[in-house]
């Protein structure tokens, strides 16, 4: 028989779409955001993510050829997309060799151990921050003020999240507007939040993810926080900041929506952003770290072969 029929592990792409294209489809849609990174950052954003895409990169090859010793699959633009969600959510002044070092465990530990792309459980850049950050949590949470430029991108001024001064009970933030274009502190790709929604405008248009898992997730904050903030504005920030700051927008849209380690099924996204959406609700607002975007992402990434088991499409011709 010519027409066999071929089972292999996700991400299954239907139709005209592949691997590669939906990967450079996600790479375009996070230009904007990098754009306003290097419009606030400057150099720091640039090394940052250089560094960060460079390493991912190349451990990928080194692994896959000596390690493995297969094909080597650069080109499908996996392993440059985990390098600029790696980049997207470190600190623009963070030193060369911590970045080699979370590029390494987001490309050796949180992919290529579980078998490389389509076998991985966990996001591999989220693995990557979530390494960092246990491991040099000083580093990881000095954030460069937006518009300093100094001569050495690892010195300059630095200052607080919106998010931090939030948990310290500040309440002096940036205004909306501030918070909108990203002239805030925070990792450098999550602050620009109307550089973010183009990037989901352009991805829903094209088809590369669907409505189900951002809007579930951002729903859930906006509803959750905003029922907090009705029954004590002095303690809880209103939606809207939460909305604006933080990795909220980020996560929701493109690393949530990884097309390895979410759902498969529409209900299943809906509760696997629901899931998201409630956990980091509950650790922004009553845990002792201020922003729970990435653990609340890893958390139901564990959950997704549940999700997978127990909600399942119709079968065809099925009641």
């Amino acid at each position: 028989m010519e027409n066999n029929l071929i089972v292999s592990p996700s991400p299954h792409i239907h139709g005209g779409d592949s691997i590669s294209k939906n990967m450079y489809g996600v790479i375009i849609a996070l230009i904007p955001a990098f754009l306003v990174s290097l419009y606030y950052f400057g150099i720091g954003a640039l090394v940052v993510t250089t560094v960060s895409v460079t390493a991912c990169v190349a451990f990928e090859y080194l692994i896959q050829q000596f390690l493995f010793k297969k094909e080597v699959t650069l080109w499908d633009g996996s392993a440059v997309l985990t390098g600029l969600l790696l980049a997207f959510n470190l600190p623009s002044n963070l030193p060369i060799w911590i970045i080699l070092i979370g590029a390494l465990a987001a490309i050796g530990i949180g992919k290529m151990s579980f078998g490389g792309l389509g076998n991985n459980i966990f996001n591999p850049a989220l693995v990557g921050r979530v390494f960092l950050l246990i491991s040099f949590p000083a580093q990881m949470t000095t954030w460069p003020v937006p518009g300093s430029f100094p001569l050495t991108y690892t010195d300059g001024e630095t200052g607080a999240t919106v998010l931090s001064l939030i948990n310290r009970g500040s309440h002096e933030l940036p205004s909306y507007v501030d918070m909108l274009l990203g002239n805030m502190g925070g990792s450098f790709g999550e602050v620009g939040a109307i550089a973010l929604v183009l990037g989901l405008i352009y991805m829903l248009v094209r088809r590369i993810i669907s409505w189900h898992i951002p809007v579930s997730v951002i729903g859930t904050v906006v509803v959750f926080t905003g029922i907090m903030h009705v029954v004590d504005p002095y303690s809880y920030a209103n939606p809207l900041i939460h909305l604006l700051s933080g990795g909220l927008l980020l996560g929701a849209i493109f690393m949530a929506t990884d097309y390895v380690t979410s759902p498969l099924t529409k209900n299943g996204m809906l509760i696997y952003g629901v899931g998201i959406g409630l956990l980091t609700s509950v650790i922004r607002l009553f845990g002792a770290y201020p922003e729970g975007m990435s653990f609340a992402i890893l958390i139901m990434n564990a959950f997704t072969p549940l999700i997978n088991s127990y909600i399942k499409p119709k079968h065809f011709g099925g009641k």
